[in-house]
């Protein structure tokens, strides 16, 4: 029996795919080993969104030509879609594939065994107008299933290559992820997180006004799924009709939102090409609190962006600190050869960067012991995920990683515990057992 194995790189999206790419090869015949492992195959789903995600993927590819020079490496993802080039000149790849056509990749890899020489199967994305809907065939091995469906972004925020790698919006059919959904929920999986490039413009592509409250409602009427998850949103474009299900199914739609901010600064906003300023999106904040009391809302950062001055900086860290953030995500701004932040003057050098993201790192670490200490107390629901060394750790609807003595959890079940103390990047619970779901 021929192996594969496969590595990812960069967010939730490339995960699923990753997944879908497995079930493919499995459908087909092939053993999946661990990375670290020979292979026959290997494949290698990049990421593109800083250049620190180009440089793991060439690791990982000069790693697979290590461990089998004889092995079929085949690279897909976002970093392939962009610098198909690059890809191409590194030696041991075989076959480069991009954000399209993935559904063939088993098919691409059984001809490069067959010929010598290279396949390049990049095609342009902007052409690209329907979801490609690849079914799973294979079960995720996480407790939490991720359900990706839409691709594509139409912001182009100036520091971002996402749109050039991925093409416009496109939507999966509903009845699709009904089907999907109805897979993993009968596979046992308790929590199911929608995901996509741009989430909030699901349903955008397709006829009869579809939206994202839609696609929930779709899941939620899945037989047997106890918790449904967003992945990240824009502000902007969270819709009465959204917050009404919120509330409706409070106790299965989780109290959790990741709106990214990327900055706290009018100027920066502007220059990044964000679709508000920080007024609005203080009373889409506070609309979101309004609506869903309790509620989680955590965020991205990037700092150190061109223009970036040491006043403008400290407004986005004045901003940051007047918001209830539950869990910021800080990043340095890195340069994307052919975005429009490229080549803005007022570049800020790497030491300022570094120097400004431990900055809003400490801020974001005090804003979380805080969130987490207002829960201190309380008996909430867990899904335990993780074991070790006698500890298990799991989530709360609202996004509060909870550790727990491992006597007590059942992996990949809810349990209701009580929030003791701060631990770790959360809190420490007692379990209790008899009301375990």
């Amino acid at each position: 029996m021929p192996t594969v194995a496969l590595a990812t790189l960069g967010c939730k999206v490339n995960q699923f795919e990753t997944e879908t790419v497995e079930g493919l090869f499995r459908q087909r015949g092939y053993e999946v080993v661990p990375f670290s492992e020979a292979a026959d195959v290997y494949v290698i789903n990049t990421c593109s969104v800083t250049s620190l995600g180009d440089s793991k993927s060439r690791q990982l590819i000069r790693r697979a030509r290590r461990q089998n020079d004889a092995a079929i490496i085949a690279v897909t993802g976002c970093y392939a879609q962009v610098s198909p080039e690059e890809i191409k000149a590194l030696d041991g790849v075989r076959v480069v594939l991009g954000t399209k056509d993935r559904a063939k990749i088993v098919d691409y890899v059984e001809q490069a065994a067959r010929e010598d020489g290279l396949l390049d199967g990049v095609a342009d994305v902007m052409e690209q107008g329907e979801f490609e809907d690849i079914p799973l065939f294979g079960m995720p091995t996480r407790t939490r299933a991720f359900l990706k469906i839409e691709d594509g972004c139409q912001n182009f925020c100036s520091y971002c290559i996402i749109p050039y790698a991925r093409g416009p919006v496109k939507s999966r059919q509903l009845s699709h992820i009904r089907r999907e959904a109805e897979k993993l929920a009968g596979a046992g999986f308790k929590e199911i997180v929608l995901t996509g490039i741009h989430l909030g413009a699901y349903g955008k592509d397709l006829p009869g006004n579809v939206t994202l409250a839609d696609a929930c409602r779709e899941v939620l009427a899945v037989s047997g799924l106890k918790r449904l998850r967003l992945g990240s949103l824009e502000s902007i474009e969270l819709s009465p009709e959204l917050f009404a299900l919120m509330r409706e199914e409070k106790e299965r739609f989780c109290a959790h939102l990741h709106l990214p901010m990327q900055a706290g600064s009018d100027a920066i906003l502007k220059a990044m090409n964000r679709h508000y300023d920080t007024a609005e999106f203080g009373r889409l904040i506070q609309r979101v609190e309004q609506e869903i009391p309790g509620i989680a809302i955590s965020t991205d950062v990037i700092v150190g962006f061109p223009g970036e001055t040491e006043e403008l900086f400290q407004e986005s860290l004045d901003f940051a600190e007047r918001m209830n953030f539950s869990r910021m995500h800080v990043f340095p701004y890195s340069r994307r050869k052919g975005t429009p932040a490229a080549s803005m003057p007022g570049q800020v050098p790497e030491p300022v960067k570094k120097e400004r993201v431990h900055r809003m790192q400490a801020l974001a670490k005090r804003k979380a012991e805080e969130f987490h200490q207002g829960f201190l107390g309380r008996k909430m629901r867990v899904l335990f995920e993780t074991s070790h060394e006698g500890i298990a750790d799991g989530l709360t609807d609202n996004y509060i990683r909870v550790y727990a003595d491992a006597d007590g959890a059942k992996l990949g079940e809810i349990s209701m515990v009580s929030l003791e103390k701060l631990y770790k990047d959360g809190v420490w619970g007692r379990i209790f057992p008899s009301e375990g779901e």
